[in-house]
C-alpha cells in the first residue's frame, strides 16, 4: 500500500490556489476525504512549516481560507526586495505594453503583440505582478482570451485621477513625433521609479 504524503500534497493545493486560499471543504472535496480530516492535515502542516526555522513559508488561516505566507521574521527581507532599484523599474518591452493598454483598453494579448510586432508574454507577466494592469474581463468568441486593463496602481503612480486624463494620440502619426512622445512617456516612468 502505497503512503501518501497528504501534507505535501495539502502545500501544493494552497500554493497553486495562491492569494484566494481554500477552504477546509475544498480541501476534503479535493482530496477525497472527510472534513475532519482534512483540517486534520492542514494543521499537521502548519505546525511543521512553523516550527521548521529552515522553512520561509507558513500557512495562515484568514476569512474562512488557508493561504500560503511568508513568515513574519522574514519581512524585513521582504521589504528590502520590493523597495529595491533593480527590481522597480521596467523594461523597454514592458513600458511599451503598459503604453498600449493605457490607450487601447481592454486588450487581448494577442491584439497587444499584434501592435508591438512580437510576443509580449513575459511584459504582461510582468506588469500583473506589478500590478500596473490586471485582467479586466474576457473577449467574446473562440477561446476567449483575456482582456486586460490598467489598475488603480496605475493612475497612482502616474497622478491621474482617470484615464482619461491620459495626453491624447495624435490623430495623424508622424514616427519621428511617435518616437518622442514614447521617449517622454518613458522617461517620466522612469523618473518616478527612482
Amino acid at each position: 500500500m502505497d503512503i501518501v504524503n497528504w501534507t505535501g500534497i495539502v502545500e501544493s493545493l494552497l500554493f497553486a490556489a495562491g492569494d484566494e486560499g481554500l477552504t477546509n471543504k475544498q480541501i476534503a472535496t479535493v482530496l477525497e476525504i472527510e472534513e475532519v480530516e482534512a483540517e486534520r492535515i492542514v494543521r499537521d502542516l502548519m505546525d511543521e512549516l512553523s516550527s521548521n526555522i529552515n522553512r520561509g513559508i507558513t500557512v495562515v488561516q484568514l476569512a474562512g481560507t488557508y493561504q500560503l505566507a511568508t513568515k513574519k521574521e522574514n519581512s524585513i527581507y521582504l521589504k528590502r526586495l520590493v523597495e529595491s532599484p533593480s527590481t522597480s523599474t521596467l523594461s523597454q518591452a514592458a513600458l511599451e505594453t503598459l503604453a498600449i493598454i493605457a490607450y487601447k483598453q481592454p486588450i487581448t494579448r494577442a491584439e497587444i503583440e499584434e501592435i508591438r510586432g512580437v510576443k509580449t508574454e513575459r511584459p504582461l507577466h510582468t506588469l500583473v505582478g506589478k500590478v500596473l494592469v490586471k485582467e479586466v474581463g474576457r473577449a467574446e468568441g473562440t477561446g476567449r482570451a483575456i482582456l486586460y486593463g490598467t489598475t488603480k496602481e496605475f493612475l497612482d503612480y502616474f497622478g491621474l485621477r482617470s484615464i482619461e486624463e491620459l495626453p491624447p494620440l495624435p490623430e495623424k502619426v508622424d514616427d519621428e513625433f511617435v518616437q518622442e512622445e514614447a521617449d517622454l512617456f518613458f522617461e517620466k516612468f522612469q523618473e518616478n521609479l527612482e
